[in-house]
């Protein structure tokens, strides 16, 4: 495929927020573009937040043979929920696949999410992937665990999993949801909120290949009870009402 024929119109927007993921940028645009070519017009648009390794580097070798990819670059880092705001922001398709840029989601898994999407109700505008078989550490299993418990029990958003980084939903309804840092672990919730329906899909995971996680438990807890506070405020004074033009 050459410049010339990137499609113009892509169905789909796959968002990929990075930072100094110099190793796992070019296995997983190889296997973006190996599951989506030929089955869908698609795009891939990397985020990098402003990382201080050779992520940039390895994003811009890699446009010369993937036409699909396109590549955006914060002046400072903002975290992951800013990347991916900004990756959905730029998108041109009508809806967006979420990938986390450590390789631990399989690219594999995205058309699972779109056949689902093909039979769902019209109103559902989120598929949540669901790590039914985690290959973390411990520490990070059971953090994870106690998050969700917390998190299901206060927000009632019916999600076994919302850390997971594989996500497929509307761009539109996306967009129209209150922004703020951190709002990617709190989608489910925030859809719902917006009056949409969400649907779990279960997917695969693998264990980190290169790279280090940019995440410790205890800064996550922290953070976490701070939004979800927050989130449970949202969902509290939110109302929603018909519509009727006479």
């Amino acid at each position: 495929m050459t410049e010339a024929q990137r499609p113009l119109s892509p169905e789909i927007s796959v968002v990929v927020p990075v930072f100094n993921e110099e190793g796992n940028i070019a296995p997983m645009v190889r296997e973006i573009a190996a599951v989506l070519r030929g089955r869908i017009a698609f795009e891939i648009v990397y985020v990098d937040d402003a990382s201080v390794d050779g992520s940039l580097r390895a994003l811009t070798a890699l446009k010369a043979g993937f036409p699909e990819l396109r590549v955006l670059r914060h002046s400072r880092r903002s975290g992951q929920s800013t990347a991916i705001h900004s990756g959905v922001e730029a998108a041109r398709a009508g809806w967006i696949a979420t990938l986390d840029g450590d390789g631990q989601n399989d690219p594999a898994d995205i058309p699972g999410l779109l056949e689902a999407r093909s039979v769902a109700a019209p109103d559902t505008k989120l598929f949540a992937g669901w790590r039914v078989d985690r290959k973390d550490d411990a520490g990070k299993r059971w953090a994870s665990r106690a998050a969700n418990a917390i998190r299901s029990r206060l927000l009632r958003d019916d999600t076994p999993d919302t850390g997971c980084g594989i996500k497929l939903f509307e761009r539109k309804a996306f967009l129209a949801l209150p922004y703020f840092d951190h709002m990617h672990r709190y989608l489910p919730a925030l859809m719902q909120r917006a009056g949409w329906r969400t649907v779990s899909i279960p997917v695969h995971h693998r264990a980190r290949s290169s790279g280090v996680s940019k995440y410790n438990n205890l800064h996550r807890a922290w953070v976490g009870l701070r939004d979800l506070r927050g989130v449970a405020w949202l969902i509290s004074r939110s109302k929603l009402t018909g519509v009727e033009e006479l």
